[in-house]
């Protein structure tokens, strides 16, 4: 978290095009998004922090001791590590820091489990030394169960030390290794062989003219080289970029990572300035996409009239109606004097040259070759007053132009209903998945107790869509989004 001299401090709405949170998502440097208890939690600079019930509508109320700045937090085991740094950073005017951790039961201020341990210093800076004791990130080491810190500013290196995970202390006799410069507010991750290190580049608390952005490089060891996609070590101002500004919020950093299920994932940050929101700093979500081994943020699904495309065929989900030819004077090398007129475009045809020949009621659906028909043609509307979840709220699905709504049905398949009635099955959850594609699930099924966080959408054969259990190794779970 940067500090200069010269600045002394710092800098309920559905906003469709806004990539952070609704409700009052407002926080500056938030720790990794933690579950607990059915709950989200991210604790940010000065203590305290903001709880989510379903992941999508945020307010404040967490609680955290100690003040200080740049927390990160993670369950180990059955209780929950918080680190973050006491002083440094700039504040107060200089850079003598220190990084402390502390432990809990539980994350609800409400339990009565909740309840910190005395916090315990880690590591410092002298304010002297080319570093920072300041902006700490976790990393539990899936490999061997080593639990490691990364900490630092742009005032001077990125170190790396090694905690014990059963207490939370610094090892005895571990020495700190020097790893990045030109970067702050760092996490480490692993995945797939390799460990990256995430880094915030740019300038912060300076609200629309902060120019933070999130920058990676990898490594097979967890102790470096971190090196980006050029070849360039982060140990000499690498970096590969994940997520930098873009619609209408600033100044993204301070990157975590949390996995809701087999690929899909989700990466959380503050953006230092949102412009629908005064400028404030705001908790942002994005999912998390990987190409070729590096991680970038995807986009927020937006609102909007789709063809939505199979991954396994590349057939378009439609209404199961009747197909109805266009008529048109026909063109080609047969009618020479023809191809002489001047080209002109040929309409699309209208909802109401066919909808008169659909049925009144519900309307099972299929998939076919994508024409540009009205029977395939859907709009994807957010509904935000339904909730939502880590990530995004619930959207119905209708046919363009009119209520009639995609619905999933007690037996596990899919229809139509011929209006939207705001019923729980109407509504869908929208997940991009780690490899760009998307799945789509039903928020309940009929019929069954609770949220359904099993089935999907699924292409059951290339014309024959259903519902059945996600399986990220299939294409027959995962579809796309067409704009035309």
């Amino acid at each position: 978290m940067k500090r200069y001299f010269f600045l002394f401090s710092f800098f309920a709405l559905f906003i469709a095009k806004s990539q952070a949170q609704v409700g009052e998502p407002y926080i500056h440097d938030p720790s990794t998004i933690a579950e607990c208890e059915g709950k989200y939690y991210t604790f940010g600079t000065g203590g305290g922090g903001l709880i989510s019930e379903d992941g999508w509508s945020w307010h404040s109320g967490a609680e955290r001791p100690g003040g200080g700045a740049a927390p990160d937090a993670l369950k180990i085991g059955d209780r929950y590590l918080i680190i973050y740094g006491a002083t440094g950073g700039g504040l107060g005017g200089g850079h003598n820091g220190r990084i402390l951790t502390m432990w809990n039961k539980t994350l609800d201020p409400k339990s009565p489990d909740f309840k910190y341990t005395e916090a315990i210093e880690v590591c410092s800076s002298d304010g002297m030394e080319d570093q920072d004791a300041i902006d700490p990130g976790l990393l539990l080491d899936p490999t061997t169960g080593r639990l490691w810190a990364c900490y630092g500013t742009y005032f001077g290196t990125i170190r790396l030390i090694e905690l014990d995970p059963n207490t939370g202390e610094r090892v005895k006799g571990n020495k700190e290794l020097d790893i990045a410069i030109d970067c702050e507010a760092t996490d480490l991750i692993y995945r797939d062989g390799w460990y990256y290190l995430l880094g915030t580049h740019g300038t912060c608390c300076d609200g629309v003219n902060s120019t933070y952005n999130i920058v990676v490089g990898r490594s097979k060891s967890v102790t470096g080289p971190y090196i980006d996609n050029v070849g360039r070590d982060m140990f000499h101002g690498g970096g590969k970029m994940v997520i930098a500004a873009g619609d209408r919020v600033c100044g993204p950093g301070h990157f975590g990572r949390t996995i809701i299920d087999e690929g899909v994932e989700i990466m959380s940050c503050h953006y230092e300035a949102d412009f629908e929101r005064s400028g404030r700093s705001v908790l942002g979500i994005r999912p998390l996409l990987w190409r070729n081994g590096w991680p970038v943020a995807g986009d927020r699904f937006k609102d909007g009239t789709f063809e939505i495309e199979s991954e396994r065929r590349g057939y378009a989900l439609e209404l199961a109606v009747d197909f109805v030819r266009m008529q048109q004077e026909r063109q080609g090398w047969f009618n020479r004097q023809q191809m002489q007129q001047p080209a002109k475009p040929v309409p699309n045809q209208t909802l109401d040259e066919v909808k008169g020949s659909w049925p009144a009621g519900d309307i099972a659906v299929r998939c076919g070759d994508y024409m540009f028909r009205p029977h395939q043609r859907w709009t994807v509307t957010a509904v935000p007053e339904k909730g939502g979840y880590l990530g995004g709220p619930y959207y119905k699905i209708t046919i363009e132009g009119t209520e009639r709504a995609l619905a999933a049905t007690a037996n596990k398949e899919v229809t139509t209903v011929p209006a939207y009635s705001g019923a729980d099955e109407q509504l869908w959850r929208i997940e991009q998945l780690t490899d760009g594609t998307f799945r789509i699930m039903p928020k309940v099924i009929p019929g069954q107790e609770g949220l359904n966080t099993k089935f999907v959408l699924y292409s059951a054969a290339d014309s024959t869509p259903t519902l059945a259990v996600y399986d990220l190794n299939s294409d027959n779970s995962k579809w796309n989004f067409r704009y035309h």
